[in-house]
């Protein structure tokens, strides 16, 4: 055993052995406790000597990979000062990159005595607590191995790996709900058809369910509770022999990448499973408290919550954006991934007194760092705290999440209570909040659904949220959600329902995948997936989310690939630049157009009671110029169109899409609730179907 080097953070093995070394400043004394390999006895415990600026360090000689181990920090416990050290309780190294063990509720876990918060609680947990096992690094994940997708070519699609596979007929039973399984050539020939470049997987770091979903038989389903930001989370390790999560995941990255796929995980930076004041003392609260979480400045034994999940970490100390920083970075180099979406990302950029600035410590190293400057940044652009919405307002680089391109499209085809400069205005990137500081309309995450409220299929079968199964009192979850049951609540038989329902649900893919900007789709929508009306199933791991592939009759997913493959064609619909208002002579031009054929004017675009327009994408060769004909009204509209011979390539209320295989008449009826489109083409050019 020697001094060891401050640096890195965590465990790192060496050819003489494995360095320790943990960022405590606040600390009295650290000890390092080694187990066995199952992880429940501890059989050494040694004080570390060595502190350099607040970090603890030693090098281990002899100790190899496969190593499990723990920390035990000792200080003052003074809650209202902030100060939460309890050697009686074993912790996990924050830069863990494999978890022993599983956090079960038990208040043995709570750093405080259950019937007196106050005092420190003196049961030791050792043998149940969680631990890191140190691991070997795995080879760099070069560049060079990557998809590069270019930024107006991108289409998320948002999943969760066990809901995807845990169903798949095709997918060998002890591979369902794994890294391994979504790696699967089924599951990847399924994602390749529809068209897709970029897999967004739901949180897989390492996470601690919450003590209330534990004592009802429910578990954190989704995963924004974690533990452990850099370890893969175990319940979705296969477990197959001569592999870990870590291997695992990262196999499954380059099955994903050998497919042309670029993959983002999910990523939550903002809050620990440690939860409240009241919270198990798991790893960070015992480590420094007051270091890595924004206390409440009248009384520091209570958490700043600007997350809803009862604490926030604290971005603006160094240590901790070094934590993040060298999270993100092995994410990238060694497990694969192409870049990150943050949960609740406004917590990235907030200052000590809870101020946002989007040139916040964090925000700044990503901008600079030579490896993560490079990756996929997607923000969720709003939290619960002080103006704690900030669409629009992240810096170059970030694409955001666009709730208002949700709403648009809802209000506009369900209900009609949207108009039309709105539809217009996010039907082409949203400029009024993205169109600043150089950005690109790509950096509009346009979506109608998201893993967070209704499936596609529910949205239109229910009226009202069915949450009772989250044992909240169906208080949870969004109450606004701008749905249609289409005349009944929930599932139904009468042909009439369900064919408007699939109509509906055609026209809101059509909509959501040629908007410019970047488009996602749901995992499931595609298959007609039900949560039977659930649309917070955050809590629910069984067949309410697991994705069931017997509904896909092939439709509604080859409907998706057709519309896919439109986009690809149809450049000017996913151009990356904005449009100007005002276009140069003999340049392309984007035109708005009333049913009449006329321009649209100030009075067309305020009626309320007009539901319909043409988008004429008029490239400077007529022939390549492109025709979108939008009508949410209830009724049928005829629409006179520009001049051209234009053959109709798309027309959502037919079931595969196919549009009238013949030109289209100077006039042309549109069905009520429909989207078209068409290109223009020279004489003599055959239809496209």
């Amino acid at each position: 055993m020697s001094d060891g080097s401050p640096y890195p953070l965590g465990a790192t093995p060496g050819p003489d052995g494995v360095n320790f070394a943990l960022v405590a400043p606040n600390a009295a004394a650290v000890e390092l406790c080694l187990f066995d390999a199952t992880g429940e006895h501890e059989q050494q415990r040694l004080a570390l000597r060595s502190r350099t600026d607040g970090v603890w360090h030693m090098r281990l000689a002899g100790a190899r990979p496969g190593l499990v181990y723990g920390w035990r920090v000792h200080g003052p416990w003074s809650p209202h000062e902030g100060l939460r050290f309890n050697p009686a309780k074993l912790l996990l190294d924050p830069y863990a990159r494999e978890v022993v063990g599983r956090y079960g509720g038990e208040d043995l876990f709570l750093g405080h005595d259950p019937g007196q918060p106050a005092q420190r609680d003196r049961r030791d947990n050792a043998a149940v607590a969680l631990k890191a096992c140190v691991t070997a690094p795995l080879p760099p994940s070069g560049p060079a191995r990557r998809p590069r997708v270019a930024a107006g070519d991108r289409v998320l699609y948002e999943l969760h790996v066990r809901g995807q596979t845990r169903r798949h007929p095709m997918v060998p039973a002890a591979l369902r709900g794994s890294y391994a399984g979504l790696a699967e050539p089924a599951v990847l020939d399924h994602l390749q058809r529809l068209g897709v470049t970029t897999l967004n997987l739901m949180p897989v770091q390492h996470r601690a369910d919450e003590s209330r979903l534990l004592a009802q038989g429910l578990s954190n389903y989704w995963g924004y509770s974690p533990i452990g930001w850099s370890a893969p989370e175990t319940r979705y390790w296969s477990g197959r022999p001569g592999t870990t999560p870590s291997t695992e995941f990262r196999a499954m990255a380059d099955a994903v990448h050998a497919r042309g796929l670029e993959l983002v995980i999910d990523v939550v930076f903002n809050h620990s499973g440690e939860t409240d004041e009241l919270g198990p003392t798991l790893s960070l609260r015992g480590i420094d408290n007051a270091l890595y979480y924004h206390l409440r400045p009248d009384d520091r034994a209570l958490y700043e919550n600007w997350t809803g999940c009862g604490n926030c970490l604290n971005l603006a100390e160094p240590r901790v954006v070094q934590l993040v920083m060298d999270s993100l970075r092995h994410w990238v180099t060694e497990l694969g991934v192409d870049g990150f979406r943050f949960d609740l990302a406004p917590i990235l950029a907030r200052r000590s007194g809870g101020e946002f600035d989007p040139r916040a410590p964090l925000l700044a190293c990503m901008a600079q760092d030579p490896v993560l400057a490079r990756t996929l940044l997607i923000a969720e652009p709003w939290d619960i705290g002080p103006g704690g919405y900030r669409l629009g307002q992240f810096p170059p680089g970030w694409l955001e999440w666009n709730d208002r391109f949700r709403d648009t499209q809802r209000g506009l085809w369900l209900h009609r209570s949207a108009r039309l400069g709105a539809f217009a205005q996010r039907f082409t990137g949203s400029s009024d909040e993205f169109a600043h500081h150089g950005r690109s309309p790509t950096a509009s995450v346009n979506f109608v659904t998201a893993h967070d409220g209704f499936t596609l299929r529910d949205l239109l079968s229910y009226n009202e949220r069915h949450n009772l199964a989250n044992g909240e009192g169906n208080r949870d979850g969004h109450g606004h959600n701008l749905s249609r049951n289409c005349g009944v609540e929930g599932e139904t038989d009468d042909p009439a329902v369900l064919a408007e329902r699939h109509r509906l649900q055609r026209v809101l893919l059509a909509a959501l995948l040629l908007a410019q900007g970047t488009p996602m789709l749901l995992a499931g929508d595609e298959l007609d997936h039900t949560q039977r009306g659930n649309n917070n199933a955050y809590c629910q791991d069984n067949d309410t989310t697991w994705l069931d592939w017997r509904r896909d009759d092939g439709g509604l997913a080859a409907f998706v690939g057709r519309v896919l493959a439109l986009r690809r064609e149809a450049e000017p619909l996913r151009s990356t630049r904005w449009w100007p208002a005002v276009p140069e002579p003999g340049a392309a031009a984007l035109r708005w157009l009333a049913p009449e054929g006329h321009a649209m004017t100030p009075i067309d675009w305020e009626r309320g009671d007009r539901h319909a327009l043409a988008i004429l994408f008029e490239a400077a060769t007529p022939a390549a110029s492109w025709l979108v004909l939008v009508n949410a009204e209830e009724a049928e509209v005829d629409f006179r169109l520009p001049p051209g011979r234009w053959l109709g390539r798309l027309a959502s209320e037919a079931k595969d899409g196919t549009p009238p295989a013949s030109p289209l008449g100077e006039t042309q009826r549109l069905p009520p609730g429909s989207l078209w489109v068409a290109k223009n083409s020279a004489a003599g050019t055959a239809p496209e179907c």
